[in-house]
């Protein structure tokens, strides 16, 4: 068997990270943590996709990106619960550019809700987005890499440990999405796809900062204060982890599959 992996010791450092002539989705990328990431992609040279549950703003992140770094860009409405959805955005790349080469499975959710508390239905929503979101867009993607490709996997460092009260399905999707990244990894080697994960600790983000903010905090407490920095001396930011995909993206990291980088500012540690 024959794995379609170049050696690429002799390429100058510049070809190694650019991402021009490839073309990338990456999913909740209207704001936050996936806007960060369509942008550094964007700044390599990529031709970006921007996927969300919003199309409108989905459409906005996209300009807003094309105007900072020159590249194509389309704004894609995309529900990462749904086969239909994920299927379509990923046709619409497929008309739009001809090819897809990187996809970033970003789009997570995170209620805070105790285990007593917590409905099936409520489990198996969290599940549909992290953890089914994750197999459905690897398995749409990889069925359009036809030249090989990288798949990203936002997995969080809740895919190593517990976190705090509250989060178990969050902490069980995270886990299975670390999980399905090494088997992805073992699948898609041979077709020349590469498969590796991103775990930040806290970032704040608008959808983390509205989620601690959710949470049951004294009155008038920064929700950024229950989050403390780590062994860096801060919190990561969104283009921190951002870096770390391109990483992923970039023929940096050719050697590399199947692992999940811990982005997390020392947290694990």
């Amino acid at each position: 068997m024959t794995f379609p992996f170049a050696d690429v010791s002799d390429a100058p450092l510049s070809d190694l990270l650019s991402l021009r002539g490839r073309r990338a989705l990456v999913t909740g990328a209207a704001q936050g943590l996936g806007y960060a990431i369509a942008l550094r992609l964007a700044e390599a040279g990529a031709a970006v996709a921007v996927a969300d549950l919003d199309l409108s703003r989905a459409r906005e992140a996209a300009d807003r990106i094309a105007a900072a770094h020159g590249v194509p860009t389309l704004g894609v409405g995309m529900d990462v619960a749904s086969v239909a959805s994920i299927s379509a955005g990923a046709d619409d790349v497929m008309a739009e550019w001809g090819g897809l080469d990187v996809w970033v499975n970003n789009a997570g959710v995170f209620p805070s809700i105790p285990i007593t508390d917590m409905t099936a239905e409520q489990w198996d929503d969290v599940f549909a987005v992290n953890a089914r979101g994750v197999f459905l867009g690897a398995r749409e993607s990889a069925r359009r890499m036809v030249d090989g490709g990288v798949i990203i996997n936002i997995v969080s460092t809740a895919g190593f440990e517990g976190t705090a009260p509250g989060l178990a399905a969050y902490v069980g999707s995270k886990h299975a999405a670390r999980g399905l990244t090494k088997q992805l990894a073992i699948e898609l080697a041979p077709r020349g796809i590469r498969v590796l994960g991103v775990a930040p600790s806290f970032v704040p983000t608008e959808g983390n900062l509205a989620a601690a903010a959710a949470a049951a905090l004294p009155t008038g407490m920064d929700p950024l204060s229950i989050m403390q920095p780590k062994l860096i001396g801060r919190h990561g930011t969104p283009d921190d982890i951002a870096r770390v995909v391109l990483f992923c993206a970039s023929d940096l990291s050719l050697v590399m599959t199947g692992s999940t980088l811990l982005a997390d500012a020392g947290h694990t540690a």
